[in-house]
């Protein structure tokens, strides 16, 4: 079991045969991802060879790509300018899930996007600016390294691409259910909420690790979400601890002003929901290593 993505899935990819997609396709192919196809107008009726002797077809639109290979997933590997398209044209078509990968998208664009696949009611988007998820030994669908941990039942939700790293190598001997990246950007898809949700319904998924970092309010509010809906375990970390007050720093959505968004107010927030949280990621890691010790120990 896992969330949003699991060993069933069969995955299309917008962007397949520009260099990052070629290139994440192939690590993609290799953790055991159904690449069913590639989308490039210019390049439709191709047959793209991959290491392995896979052949992956490509199509001239999503919705040709579904009809054929019954794809419920697409993956997004676009520049950022043709993004908004790229993203419209998979709602469209009725993709149930849309992972933007593709960092540098333009806030009003992602704003327009998100709308219409909000007011779509039929796909869910991850990201922009997002490494995408992963449900190691199933499926991977991103840029996450396959490599880096096995299948078990921590679920992890962060918003940083490599805190995701970090965090389920740390945890390689427990392993994971399904890590997803959410992406730093201002308006993003799929929230921390999102991912809480769906991991509390989860029943292979024992205890959460939520990364978050400086900036807005998201931490806040899965907080709140926390002490009224999530029974399970959650630890959780904050990125940004030493940044200095006003400065805009990595992730395009991680300002703070005064007091409003530092790493300290989240971490209060977080732990009067009952989250324990970690002040370096290595720390955090091994507060979820003493719950899932417990845990095992029954």
């Amino acid at each position: 079991m896992a969330i949003f993505l699991d060993a069933n899935s069969k995955v299309i990819v917008q962007g397949m045969t520009g260099s990052e997609g070629m290139k994440h396709t192939t690590r993609m192919l290799a953790s055991g991802t159904q690449i069913v196809g590639g989308v490039n107008p210019r390049k439709a009726g191709e047959q793209v060879a991959f290491p392995g002797e896979v052949t992956v077809p490509v199509f001239g639109g999503v919705r040709e790509a579904m009809e054929a290979t019954g794809a419920n997933v697409s993956v997004i590997f676009v520049p950022a300018a043709f993004t908004k398209a790229a993203v419209i044209e998979a709602v469209d078509a009725g993709i149930p899930l849309a992972i933007v990968i593709t960092e540098g998208v333009a806030v009003k664009d992602t704003a327009e996007f998100f709308t219409y696949a909000t007011q779509s009611g039929t796909t869910r988007l991850i990201g922009p600016n997002c490494p995408g998820l992963i449900s190691p030994g199933a499926a991977n669908a991103g840029i996450i390294p396959a490599d880096i941990s096995g299948p078990g039942r921590i679920g992890l939700v962060s918003k940083s691409g490599t805190l995701t790293y970090q965090m389920m190598f740390e945890l390689r001997d427990f392993g994971f259910s399904t890590a997803v990246g959410i992406g730093g950007d201002p308006i993003i898809g799929t929230t921390h909420i999102d991912c809480l949700e769906a991991f509390q319904n989860d029943p292979d998924t024992d205890a959460i690790v939520m990364i978050g970092e400086i900036g807005g309010d998201a931490e806040e509010r899965a907080a709140a979400y926390i002490a009224e809906h999530v029974t399970k375990p959650v630890v959780g970390y904050v990125a940004g601890f030493t940044a200095p007050e006003g400065k805009t720093m990595g992730h395009a959505g991680a300002i703070v002003s005064g007091s409003s968004g530092t790493a300290q107010a989240k971490k209060e927030a977080l732990e009067a929901a009952g989250v324990k949280v970690g002040r370096t990621p290595s720390e955090t890691a091994n507060l979820m290593r003493e719950i899932m010790q417990r845990l095992r120990a029954g």
